[in-house]
């Protein structure tokens, strides 16, 4: 008889439609002017919905942006509030500025590491000089407002909803870009007032989403994980494969 813990499943020869969308989506940052129909937003919407999250308590809220005069003005005033920040932070326009300003900066850094990682200060100094969009001219914004009253990790929930919602897009043939600037908009009343974002609720990210000018599909290089594999006893090292070869 045979042992049927010795017989192996054979692997997987083809990626399936689901891997493919993962492995070929990119970010879109060039969309046409005509927006996607309706019926495909809330067909991505219902992905984002149907997201898991901790304890099932859903801590989200979605906004969609369609409005080609409020995405303008969101536009206009993510500008400004990226030259006011940088007005404060960007010691290097002249050796005035780096000799007093630059200690001041390095503390702000210190204190929001993630916020001002060199990759978003160097967008948000592009953006202040006029060399980078906000929004990218996208059509529609879908706004993911998170409440913090969720069960353990909010944030988490919300990246998994967004994760939902732009691989439902891609496999439906729109483009998508995850943006997180949006907070830039945050400092100003009047557009949390134009939300309604209050407590319980914040917002700190957007997905742009339309129809992509250019075909932009293909992997990504990614970096090699050295994955840890823990199957013998408790004294047992575990065995390392590196993941992505």
């Amino acid at each position: 008889m045979t042992d049927k813990k010795a017989v192996k499943k054979p692997a997987l020869k083809e990626w399936t439609p689901v891997e493919k969308v993962i492995l070929e989506r990119r970010s879109i940052r060039a969309f046409k002017k005509e927006p996607l129909p309706d019926f495909m937003i809330r067909r991505i919407l219902e992905a984002g919905r149907f997201a898991p999250s901790a304890g099932n308590s859903q801590p989200w809220k979605f906004i969609v942006v369609n409005s080609h005069e409020i995405l303008a003005k969101m536009e206009e005033d993510a500008r400004k509030a990226a030259k006011r920040l940088m007005w404060f932070l960007d010691y290097s326009r002249n050796g005035f500025r780096k000799i007093f300003l630059k200690p001041y900066t390095r503390l702000m850094i210190r204190l929001s590491p993630n916020e001002l990682h060199p990759v978003p200060f160097a967008l948000m100094r592009e953006i202040a000089y006029d060399r980078a969009p906000v929004f990218h001219s996208a059509p529609t914004l879908i706004l993911l407002l998170e409440d913090t009253r969720g069960v353990s990790s909010p944030p988490t929930d919300i990246g998994i909803c967004g994760q939902n919602m732009i691989l439902a897009a891609h496999s439906m043939g729109a483009g998508t870009c995850w943006i997180g600037l949006i907070k830039l908009l945050m400092y100003d009343r009047k557009w949390k007032k134009q939300f309604g974002v209050k407590y319980p609720y914040r917002l700190n990210n957007c997905i742009a989403v339309g129809w992509p000018k250019v075909k932009a599909d293909g992997p990504v290089p990614r970096e090699v994980q050295l994955v840890e594999w823990f199957e013998g006893g408790m004294d047992d090292k575990p065995r390392i494969e590196r993941q992505g070869e």
